[in-house]
């Protein structure tokens, strides 16, 4: 499992477009959510990256 710090590229990290913003999929505490909206996350331990390249390379 990979770490990192920018949700931009998480495969977790998706648009609502009920709430029109991007959230994160993960069930997270209490703790690790005030820290994931206080941007404080150094880390994060359910970090995915989004890459569908990924998948094709997979497929061929």
């Amino acid at each position: 499992m990979s770490t990192a710090t920018s949700c931009d590229t998480c495969r977790n990290y998706v648009y609502d477009e009920d709430y029109e913003y991007y959230v994160c999929e993960m069930d997270l505490d209490e703790d690790e959510m005030y820290r994931f909206l206080t941007s404080s996350v150094q880390s994060c331990p359910y970090y995915q990256l989004d890459n569908e390249y990924l998948i094709v390379r997979k497929q061929m």
